[in-house]
């Protein structure tokens, strides 16, 4: 076996939904590339690393310390939408439906797995409440229990401060992640999203 051949092919079955057979498929088709493009892929590859960093208000992928969407003077800035990872900022703003600001937890409650409320950015959500006084707060999870579980408990944090907590409506596919969603969804999900009620049975009203 050729090295650096299957050393690539390694390397690139850890990409998501990569197997072994396209890791081939993708290593070989790379070999019968110009230089020049190989050499662009690489380049490409090596500025990602180099030049994104997260911004430091919303947590989103940024070319700076503060994010487009951050800066723009024109988004709706009454207005902040949670999401679980920065894909799901892209695929939000993909929808075309939605000019608020976002915050990016950096995951979901799961406490079977150790991700407890210190291991997400809550602090920093409850921080960025307290001085920008958003006057809603949009809970744009993936479908799921931790997600559920997650919502529930920002409503808790969030709810009883005279600001609006809403969520996605429920034409979500449950257990769905939020990138898999197609953009007719999506959208009528942000347009008739619903607010959420928490009690000691805790339930959701249109």
């Amino acid at each position: 076996m050729i090295d650096p051949l299957e050393n690539l092919v390694t390397a690139l079955s850890r990409l998501p939904t990569i197997g072994k057979k396209s890791a081939w498929r993708m290593a070989l088709h790379l070999l019968e590339q110009s230089d020049e493009d190989v050499y662009h892929l690489s380049a490409c590859i090596h500025a990602l690393k180099e030049k994104i960093v997260i911004c430091k208000t919303c947590f989103n992928y940024s070319e700076s310390d503060t994010c487009t969407v951050c800066a723009s003077a024109a988004r709706n800035r009454s207005v902040i939408c949670v999401v679980e990872k920065p894909l799901d900022v892209f695929t939000v703003e993909k929808s075309g439906r939605y000019r608020g600001l976002y915050h990016v937890l950096g995951g979901v409650l799961s406490p079977i797995n150790g991700i407890t409320s210190d291991k997400l950015r809550i602090a920093e959500l409850k921080a960025r409440v307290e001085t920008e006084k958003p006057q809603e707060l949009i809970i744009g999870l993936s479908g799921g229990a931790d997600a559920e579980t997650t919502s529930l408990y920002l409503h808790r944090l969030f709810g009883n401060g005279g600001m609006r907590v809403t969520r996605f409506a429920r034409g979500l596919p449950a257990g769905l992640e939020l990138e898999y969603v197609d953009q007719v969804t999506l959208s009528q999900a942000l347009n008739e999203r619903i607010e959420i009620q928490y009690s000691t049975g805790c339930r959701e009203t249109q």
